[in-house]
């Protein structure tokens, strides 16, 4: 069972106070099309839009917008998907077979893991330090490589504590892939993310030609709605395996959400820039919601990226804090339980405008319940 959508699919959209989201705030269609300025123009050629299919490795210019976040990748080094989460599945099912081996990092989205769980392909876990800043141990990747292992899954930024690597660290990590003929699964959703553009790194597929780079307009980009994600890799080999299973799942796009993701990346930097400033000003709200709370509880602040982890100091049930909170101020954080990580923790999310009603509620909450 997929623990995290499962919780979310009781919760996500019953409780008022969204305050773990992954996602960044959302924008209207009308938003969309307005993004280049050509509103008119825009709408017409949206009423206008054949509902055909579509070209099943993405549409031309679409492929070409995705293309300039990538140095040395073109539109033909990319696959576009319906969802960041369909690339994963594609690649897990498509390309890995049963007696390989897979190494991930964790905690990490259970999708990253499962789905290879479920096509009997082995899988070790490649573990963060939280007293460390949630930091790798590469010498502690290097001891799990086997004869059969093919694949380290890396996500950086991270889901859920939003530590991310460095660049000196992302060279190691190719370093090691390279010398044992790996390949790096780079789930990068969260990339742009960066509240400090010095913190940003190359996508791995520019590195490194066994690497496959994960993207999707669903995070920093606030267009989940959208369904559009892609997978970028200098690997033709591999890419022409997965296009070849997509054809045994969605076959194509949706071709309005192409149309409207066109439009959102002709100025993706007007969406980016609106959603940072607001996980930067939630980001600093909740760093004074931590400090003021430091008794119960602490975090190793995230570098980019819409969400962190929290340690609750209080409990050792955290999932029942979560569901107690819902309960009783319809604020929905998600419990480390999701994660199989224990039952400590909980993902915050910040990027949403009513961060900050959320956050009042919790503190609500807190003097009720915690602090009597």
């Amino acid at each position: 069972m997929f623990e995290i959508e499962r919780f979310y699919a009781k919760h996500e959209f019953n409780a008022p106070y969204m305050l773990s989201g992954s996602d960044a705030e959302s924008f209207t269609i009308s938003e969309i099309l307005s993004n280049s300025g050509e509103y008119d123009e825009n709408l017409q050629g949206f009423l206008d839009l054949k509902l055909s299919y579509t070209e099943s490795q993405g549409n031309p210019l679409l492929l070409e917008q995705i293309a300039q976040f990538y140095e040395n990748l073109e539109s033909e080094n990319i696959l576009s998907f319906s969802g960041a989460e369909e690339g994963i599945f594609a690649f897990m099912a498509g390309i890995l077979t049963e007696g390989d081996h897979l190494i991930v990092q964790f905690p990490c989205y259970q999708s990253l893991f499962e789905v290879a769980k479920a096509n009997k392909v082995e899988v070790s876990y490649w573990k963060m330090h939280e007293n460390e800043g949630w930091k790798m141990n590469f010498k502690e990747l290097e001891d799990q490589i086997k004869t059969n292992t093919r694949v380290i899954m890396i996500n950086t930024p991270n889901n859920p504590t939003g530590f991310h690597l460095t660049q000196k660290e992302q060279l190691e990590l190719i370093r090691i892939a390279r010398n044992h003929d790996l390949i790096i699964f780079a789930d990068e959703v969260y990339r742009l993310g960066e509240y400090d553009q010095k913190d940003r790194i190359p996508p791995f597929a520019d590195l490194y030609s066994h690497a496959l780079s994960l993207g999707v307009l669903s995070k920093p980009l606030g267009l989940p709605g959208l369904r559009i994600g892609w997978i970028a890799t200098q690997s033709k080999e591999i890419l022409d395996q997965l296009a070849i299973f997509k054809d045994y799942t969605t076959i194509c796009n949706s071709a309005p959400s192409e149309y409207l993701a066109i439009q959102a990346l002709s100025n993706y930097n007007n969406l980016l820039q609106r959603n940072l400033q607001i996980i930067r000003e939630n980001l600093k709200e909740f760093k004074k919601f931590i400090s003021k709370h430091s008794s119960l509880f602490s975090w190793t602040e995230p570098k980019a990226g819409t969400i962190g982890f929290v340690k609750c100091h209080f409990t050792e049930d955290v999932e029942s804090f979560c569901l107690d909170l819902i309960q009783k101020k319809g604020v929905v954080l998600l419990p480390s339980t999701t994660y199989f990580f224990g039952n400590k923790h909980f993902r915050i999310g910040f990027g949403r405008k009513n961060f900050t009603e959320g956050l009042q509620k919790l503190e609500e909450y807190i003097q009720e319940h915690l602090l009597q």
